[in-house]
């Protein structure tokens, strides 16, 4: 009796690529793909009566990306807020607006804010803010590198999860400047998604992100198959912003009337 174990390549763990969605049409044309894609970041999936954006902020205060959660009771966030129970890891390169950040750590969330730029980490005692030097990557440092530089300020989500000691996130909110392409891939081979409640990504669209490469039309495919992976991992889009203060560019082109950069919020269906 040949006793060897069947092997089953979709064992946690084992995933090297993302499955690619079929070509959205027969030739295999940056039209066609970039026509589906436009047309699915721009329609949510699930509606959400209850969005909290920080626009709570004061109405001189310059415009404000719509950083938006839903609050809905089904979904459980305003639950956790309400238990004082609710923890946000913010990804971020530079970016000084932390009115979001703030706004949900006034409202009793644990907040993490993750920033390779900051001078140094630190907490802001009164608003359960913690400041970390770390910025969040594809992948972990080389072992090599990792020994000659022991504090290397590079991590991957799971690592770092691992690290802190955190098995879920309510919402993790990310504006990565292009490296949000990869990390999102990460997170679904390594299956880090089922610990998140509620993702808010800024995407680019005005080259193909870093480490991504292909022509203009497989580039487009790869960005729609990874936002149907998180579909598929029960993830639905219930917010969408066109950020018309960012140029008109598409792939380095002025076509298709999209803008550069959407802000996109997914509430995780199984989350409990």
């Amino acid at each position: 009796i040949n006793s060897t174990p069947k092997f089953h390549p979709r064992q946690k763990g084992l995933r090297w690529h993302i499955d690619l969605q079929p070509w959205a049409g027969p030739a295999q044309s940056l039209d066609e793909e970039a026509v589906r894609f436009l047309r699915y970041i721009g329609t949510t999936q699930i509606a959400c009566d209850h969005i909290s954006t920080d626009s709570m902020a004061t109405d001189s205060s310059p415009a404000k990306k719509p950083w938006s959660v839903c609050l809905d009771d089904r979904f459980g966030l305003a639950h956790q807020i309400r238990n004082k129970q609710c923890r946000l890891y913010s990804l971020g390169l530079g970016n000084e607006d932390t009115h979001f950040e703030v706004s949900m750590a006034n409202n009793g969330c644990e907040v993490h804010r993750f920033d390779p730029s900051v001078k140094s980490a630190h907490i802001l005692e009164s608003q359960h803010l913690w400041y970390h030097r770390l910025s969040i990557d594809w992948r972990d440092p080389h072992p090599a590198v990792a020994a000659q530089k022991p504090h290397s300020n590079t991590r991957k989500l799971g690592t770092i999860l691992n690290e802190f000691g955190h098995h879920k996130i309510d919402v993790l909110k990310a504006d990565l400047e292009s490296a949000e392409w990869k990390v999102l891939e990460n997170l679904i081979l390594e299956d880090v998604l089922e610990q998140i409640g509620q993702l808010i990504f800024e995407i680019h669209l005005h080259w193909p992100g870093f480490e991504v490469s292909g022509s203009d039309s497989s580039v487009v495919r790869f960005w729609y198959s990874l936002l149907k992976e998180l579909e598929l991992k029960d993830f639905r889009l219930f917010h969408s912003y066109k950020d018309l203060t960012k140029p008109q560019l598409f792939l380095k082109r002025d076509i298709f009337n999209a803008s550069s950069c959407y802000t996109l919020s997914w509430v995780n269906t199984r989350w409990k």
